[in-house]
This record gives C-alpha cells, sequence and structure tokens, in this order.
C-alpha cells in the first residue's frame, strides 16, 4: 500500500533503425530580385502608447484601494503577531504548572 508504483519499460519488438535521410542539392540562381518593400513611417507619427488621463474620480478610487489593501494587510500582521503572542503565555503558563507538578516530587526525595 505505501510502495510506489514504478512503471515497467515495454521490451522492444524489433530492431529498430533511424528513418533514412536523403540530401538532394539544390541551385541557387544569383541575381533574384527582391520585392519592394513597403513605405516606412517615422516613429514620432505614431504614438507608442496612449495617453493616461488622471481624473478626480479615478484619483480619489485608487487612494481608496491603496487605503483598502494598508488595512488589510495590517490586520492580517497585526492578527498573526496576537496569535504569537496567545501561544506563547499559553506555553508559559503550561511550563508554570509543569513546574510547579514537578517540584514537590523533587523535594520529598
Amino acid at each position: 500500500m505505501f510502495r510506489p508504483k514504478l512503471p515497467t519499460m515495454p521490451q522492444p519488438t524489433g530492431q529498430v533503425t533511424p528513418p533514412a535521410v536523403v540530401i538532394e542539392p539544390t541551385t541557387i540562381t544569383p541575381g533574384t530580385p527582391a520585392p519592394p518593400s513597403a513605405p516606412v513611417i517615422p516613429a514620432s507619427a505614431v504614438p507608442s502608447r496612449p495617453t493616461v488621463q488622471l481624473t478626480p474620480g479615478t484619483a480619489l478610487a485608487l487612494v481608496g484601494g491603496g487605503t483598502a489593501v494598508v488595512l488589510v494587510v495590517g490586520a492580517v500582521l497585526v492578527s498573526m503577531l496576537l496569535a504569537v503572542a496567545v501561544t506563547a503565555a499559553s506555553v508559559a503558563v503550561c511550563a508554570v504548572v509543569l513546574r510547579s507538578l514537578l517540584a514537590p516530587n523533587a523535594k520529598r526525595r
């Protein structure tokens, strides 16, 4: 049940040979005219990126979204810190209780 199942490699059924590659010579004819190229448009005529306009509504939405992210991340971090503090306090209480339970037995001997 706990042993991994390893796949078995199938045995080849016959002789495997790579396919034959036939190389045929080709002729190159020099002086073939190239097709005419398209006219080149200067880069300054075409805008590379659209312009982003920041309106008061979008600025308020960005500020609100950023504030929400900061509050959520802060709440998560504070809750993690609180969980660590509660765990440390409970471990300390358990240590004190165990020490008080084991201390009288050591004095009786």
